[in-house]
């Protein structure tokens, strides 16, 4: 009669069940792992003009680019931001940054909304005469490539945010310090709007926030509206723009300090932004944003030029400087190639 097997002694069962449970645990990291590696590799970026070689015969075959087509620097990457206005539809806003995730730094640049250019409707052949049309007119792929045009470099990635998420993410990181630079005092009753900010430091909403951005103009001068209405600015809507890049940092900032709020900035974006930026995208460069020193890592500028140019019966229009628009390009971490852009690589309008 055979003996009765031996039960495993309680020590060897609770190894067994550590060593189950250790083996589960090392699946789950590796699977989480290999998840996070996925959704934080990075992106590809868009590709640059092809440059023909010298005598190439126009509308001939494809060549490829020669030595002197320029090389860009890894990871790094470019973006347009833009928002539209409330009443028009056209880009209020528009923005181009360059991001070196290996040298942790940000260039920004703010393009003034009556920047001049030579737009064409392609539905019905009609010709526009400034940046903040181009939108309206032609969509988001359309301004995204002027305004690489304008820079001399492609951008990869678009970002159009409605004013709504505007708000709601100032609101989710219950919102900013912010130094408002100047007196604002407007009203405008056709919009229901009311604008009014001394100039210090203050507690925004993101409703605040919004008014502030909007603010370039004061309408409590002598007269009736809108005969009453003056400048906001001493350099009018350039000084808008210097405080719209302001704005976007010190959201940025906030938001990047409480990554907690992830989800909710996701949700956000995903209701709220239109944009060619993928799930791992945002995951990537969030991954990257927390190294950002934005006290020393960014720099801003705006393309300098002429705002009171008439060009074909438009007036008002905003004529850029090439050369000065040149130099920002290359000084101030716009950039993405290994080399200086050079003149002929951008393409701005002149009257």
């Amino acid at each position: 009669m055979a003996g009765k097997r031996a039960r495993p002694r309680p020590a060897r069962r609770a190894g067994r069940a550590l060593y189950r449970t250790v083996v589960v645990l090392s699946a789950v990291v590796v699977v989480l792992y290999g998840l996070y590696r996925y959704l934080t590799r990075p992106p590809e970026v868009a590709a640059g003009p092809p440059i023909p070689p010298a005598g190439a015969v126009p509308g001939g075959p494809q060549a490829l680019p020669d030595a002197g087509a320029p090389v860009r620097r890894d990871y790094t990457y470019t973006f347009l931001l833009a928002a539209t206005d409330q009443s028009s539809g056209n880009t209020d806003t528009m923005m181009v940054a360059t991001y070196d995730t290996v040298n942790q730094t940000i260039g920004m640049v703010s393009l003034p909304r009556d920047t001049m250019i030579d737009g064409v409707r392609a539905s019905d052949g009609y010709r526009f005469y400034k940046l903040n049309s181009m939108y309206a007119m032609n969509g988001i792929d359309a301004l995204r490539e002027e305004a690489g045009r304008i820079l001399g470099f492609p951008i990869d990635f678009y970002v159009k945010i409605n004013t709504r998420g505007f708000v709601e993410l100032i609101d989710a990181v219950d919102g900013i310090d912010f130094d408002v630079p100047v007196y604002m005092n407007y009203t405008d009753p056709t919009q229901d709007l009311r604008i009014r900010f001394d100039p210090g430091m203050q507690h925004l909403s993101g409703t605040d926030a919004l008014k502030v951005a909007r603010c370039r103009q004061n309408s409590d001068g002598p007269g009736a509206y809108p005969h009453n209405v003056y400048d906001a600015y001493p350099n009018a809507d350039i000084g808008r723009t210097e405080t719209q890049r302001n704005l976007v940092f010190a959201v940025l900032k906030k938001a990047i300090s409480r990554p907690q709020n992830f989800p909710t900035y996701i949700s956000i974006f995903t209701e709220n932004v239109e944009t060619n930026l993928t799930a791992s995208d945002l995951a990537y460069f969030a991954s990257k944003a927390v190294e950002l020193d934005f006290s020393s890592g960014v720099s801003t500028a705006v393309l300098p030029g002429d705002g009171l140019v008439t060009y074909h019966g438009w007036t008002y229009c905003y004529q850029l400087y090439p050369d000065q628009v040149l130099e920002i390009v290359n000084t101030q971490g716009l950039n993405p190639y290994t080399g200086d852009i050079t003149a002929d690589m951008l393409h701005i309008t002149q009257k």
